[in-house]
């Protein structure tokens, strides 16, 4: 016997194993990001393999992903304390908030896009495209 004939056998018991490892053992991933009506099928951001709100352009994605491995970050104000001097962002301590640069494509300056984040490690997210005119909370919970 041929060990060519085993292997459509093998390949059909290995399927039907793993099927009922998932059927008793449900993979779910333990988060992921979500803002409104997010799909959350799949990762879109895969710098920091979790999903981005609608509301942010694709460049946030990189800057996500160095926040949540921290860096190395491309401007040396990144990471910096952000101090809400606007008082648009909830009240907390000096130092809790931290700002991180948001690529602006063709842009001269580091742009008016940026992630603040809000506790160490972070725990709140918040974008702003306005240079602290507006922000936007998200969530960040990222696939394992």
């Amino acid at each position: 016997m041929s060990l060519s004939r085993f292997i459509p056998l093998a390949l059909l018991v290995a399927v039907i194993g793993t099927l009922v490892y998932w059927n008793h053992h449900p993979v779910q991933p333990p988060g992921m990001i979500s803002h409104g009506n997010v799909s959350l099928a799949a990762p879109n951001c895969p710098a920091a393999n979790t999903n981005l709100p609608s509301f942010m352009p694709p460049e946030a994605c990189t800057t996500l992903g160095l926040i949540l491995h921290n860096g190395p970050f491309p401007y040396s104000q990144d990471g910096v304390v952000f101090g809400n001097y606007e008082g648009l962002l909830p009240q907390e301590p000096r130092g809790y908030y931290h700002e991180y640069t948001v690529e602006t494509p063709d842009a001269r300056t580091r742009g008016t896009r940026r992630i603040i984040t809000g506790g160490t490690p972070p725990t709140v997210f918040y974008y702003t495209g306005d240079h602290y005119r507006s922000f936007q909370p998200f969530q960040v919970q990222v696939y394992q």
